[in-house]
């Protein structure tokens, strides 16, 4: 076709994808059903830059719904957050953000800043730690292409994951914290004076859109997850490795509408229908793009398998009550004064997600415990707490 660096027009189907040029991985799904409508590339590892922050919030979002963190604490801003780059909201070392803004700045801006801020006040000042906790409840979601380094996305060769990933990741946070889906459709946010703009253009042009994630880096490429709602459903769109933002936004657009014309739903009455266009940059070739392979112990799972155990009732990261019935425990240690016990009990807190008590034991330590566990929860206790690094056996 002449005059190829001019104007392309794109024509979306479900049989015929867009030039493998323009993005690398898309997925578009039911999130109420977990039925996959179109896929493509979807299990190829990718760099998912900033997409990364929707496990940061998952772990947020778990923090607050069993009481380990509160929308009006403030967190404390170290000298590593402060110095994190390139998108940031600015936060002087030493300073402090409530917890409710530090969601909206990483929903709204993405700001870097803030996701290290959340990861270390999270896991005891370590992101490492926090990176490994993402890992580790990848894991147990059906995650089976993901790897995290960090909190926010920023650039590593061993940080990747897939847009099938991504969707379960998304869906896990729709169902196990509905309550807090409302901060992905935030337009915009003031703070300290100054307004942000949501990244994701589909919150201003798309019908229904209510959420969810933008990301970029120069590897990456450019990234979203959008998810939008018409006549009871539920759609999400992943789109991964964009040439630019007007391409991901339009591969997005055309992803749902395909997607709601794939289960039935109405057309939109109100907007006549669209024809995207995009204008190839001249002399402009995609970033060379080199995933480094990253071996994992489990199978990949099926899509059909990996949904329900990523949205299946109850987070993963779930504090377990000692108050359940049973007559297992597990015991996190022996202690020889109070407050090395106390903090093994942040310890378990924090890494396990796991409120343990202090017992004093005749010989005058004092023991760490989670007590009247049925002998499931207990094991799988112990065996999260041994992923975590923590010595731990069960009793009865």
């Amino acid at each position: 076709m002449k005059g190829i660096l001019g104007i392309i027009l794109i024509l979306f189907t479900f049989i015929t994808p867009v030039c493998a040029a323009q993005y690398r991985a898309a997925l578009v799904a039911d999130m109420d059903t977990g039925r996959v409508l179109y896929q493509e590339n979807a299990t190829v590892q990718n760099y998912p830059a900033s997409l990364t922050k929707i496990m940061t919030l998952y772990l947020t979002f778990d923090a607050l719904e069993h009481g380990r963190l509160h929308l009006d604490d403030y967190l404390i801003v170290s000298k590593s957050a402060a110095a994190a780059s390139p998108v940031k909201l600015g936060l002087a070392a030493g300073s402090k953000i409530k917890v409710e803004d530090a969601i909206k700045a990483l929903t709204v801006l993405s700001a870097n800043d803030v996701a290290r801020v959340l990861a270390e006040n999270l896991k005891g000042g370590m992101e490492g730690n926090f990176a490994d906790l993402m890992t580790r409840v990848a894991r147990e979601i059906g995650l089976s292409g993901t790897n995290f380094e960090n909190s926010s996305g920023l650039p590593d060769d061993d940080h990747m994951s897939t847009a099938r990933d991504i969707a379960l990741l998304s869906m896990a946070v729709y169902k196990h914290f509905p309550q807090y889906w409302k901060y992905f459709s935030i337009k915009t946010w003031t703070y300290n004076g100054k307004t942000y703009t949501n990244g994701n253009r589909l919150l201003r042009t798309y019908a229904g859109c209510d959420g969810m994630k933008t990301g970029y880096t120069n590897k990456s490429r450019y990234s979203l997850v959008a998810t939008a709602q018409r006549d009871n459903h539920h759609l999400i769109a992943v789109v991964l490795g964009a040439e630019n933002k007007d391409v991901r936004a339009n591969v997005a657009t055309n992803m749902l509408d395909r997607g709601f014309e794939k289960v039935g739903a109405s057309p939109v009455n109100s907007a006549p229908a669209q024809t995207v266009t995009y204008t190839a940059p001249a002399s402009q070739p995609v970033a060379t793009y080199t995933p480094q392979p990253i071996t994992y112990d489990t199978p990949t799972p099926t899509f059909a398998g990996a949904y329900n155990a990523a949205t299946a009732q109850g987070s993963p990261v779930a504090d377990v009550s000692n108050t359940a019935s049973g007559t297992a425990g597990v015991q996190f240690g022996a202690f020889s004064s109070r407050g090395a016990a106390e903090s093994q009990v942040a310890n378990v807190r924090n890494s396990v997600g796991v409120t343990a008590v202090i017992e004093s034991a005749p010989n005058g330590m004092f023991r760490v415990r989670a007590n009247n566990l049925s002998e499931s929860a207990a094991q799988n206790i112990k065996n999260r707490a041994q992923n975590a690094g923590i010595d731990c056996y069960i009793f009865h």
